[in-house]
């Protein structure tokens, strides 16, 4: 009896060493069975709970923006300044952004004198302008392209043939390869940050024999679709199918052609501060972050323009 006691307490104890030893850690040192999964759901609530309150930090942070931002200036920005508007009011409802449609040169100056916040160009900054104290600041790029009325028979010009219409030393589109019909030139006003690109690109500045010269890019487009044997430029984004925009030396003005530089008529699009744009105001700073992050570079695509990051 005394044999069989001491064999049933023996066996008694190797049962539980075994217990105690299944819930011991195994030989890498990680805990196993319910308290592994008990750390694991632990470790994913406390990665939740931070991700959580990062979203609400940023709301949070939306939520302290508020007031107003100012932007005026070129008219060939028109399409990408008004999407810009609504799309930063969107990411920040209590800040409202307005943009007048003045001119490139008529936006320097308002930023310059104080009466408002951003000057758009479509046109880089001249000299005397930065030595103001305006400061350039690149946004996208953009290709000016040159209409012609849609039943115009002529699809390509040259750098030549194009110089030579705008100086009025081409007169007739028979001598370009066209019907027996005279030109019509138009362009823009003084002032105007499409003008200024295209006859400095042309080199064709103080040199031209406009016919008109209008006030928008929307003017321009209106003009040569309803007069035959129109030509004009505008910016690339507002082309459609009232007009036909023609290649230049045997180069479709696409955003594609103008990233491999083989389109030679293009631009920046200018978002100009007085000053740099870490001596503006906070919503203003705000605003140029947004403008070069990756959504608001996708929104200058989306309209047509050329991301400059």
């Amino acid at each position: 009896m005394k044999k069989d006691g001491l064999f049933v307490g023996a066996y008694a104890l190797m049962v539980i060493a075994g217990i105690l030893a299944g819930c011991s850690k195994n030989d890498t040192g990680t805990q196993t069975g319910t308290a592994a999964g008990t750390q694991s759901a632990e470790t994913a609530a406390a990665e939740t709970t931070e991700a959580g309150k990062a979203e609400e930090t940023t709301a949070e942070e939306a939520g302290k923006l508020s007031g107003s931002i100012s932007m005026s200036g070129s008219t060939s920005m028109e399409k990408f300044a008004n999407a810009l508007c609504e799309s930063f009011r969107e990411k920040y409802p209590d800040v409202n952004v307005t943009v007048e449609f003045t001119g490139s040169s008529a936006g320097v100056e308002s930023v310059l004198s104080g009466k408002c916040d951003v000057g758009n160009s479509s046109r880089n900054l001249k000299e005397e302008e930065k030595t103001s104290g305006a400061v350039e600041n690149i946004v996208a790029i953009d290709g000016i392209a040159v209409a012609v009325d849609a039943k115009n028979t002529v699809s390509d010009l040259t750098k030549d043939q194009l110089s030579g219409i705008y100086k009025g030393e081409i007169k007739n589109w028979s001598e370009v390869g066209g019907e027996n019909m005279p030109i019509v030139v138009v362009g823009r006003e003084a002032g105007s940050g499409t003008r200024g690109a295209f006859e400095e690109i042309l080199k064709i500045e103080d040199a031209c024999a406009y016919a008109n010269e209008l006030d928008s890019t929307g003017a321009v487009m209106a003009k040569v679709a309803s007069t035959p044997g129109a030509i004009g430029y505008v910016s690339l984004d507002a082309v459609d199918d009232s007009i036909i925009a023609v290649k230049l030396d045997g180069v479709e003005p696409t955003a594609e052609n103008i990233k491999a530089g083989a389109y030679f008529l293009s631009r920046p699009f200018v978002m100009a501060t007085k000053g740099e744009i870490s001596d503006q105001n906070e919503l203003v700073q705000e605003l140029f972050r947004y403008v070069y992050s990756e959504d608001g570079q996708n929104l200058a695509a989306s309209v047509g323009l050329i991301p400059v990051n």
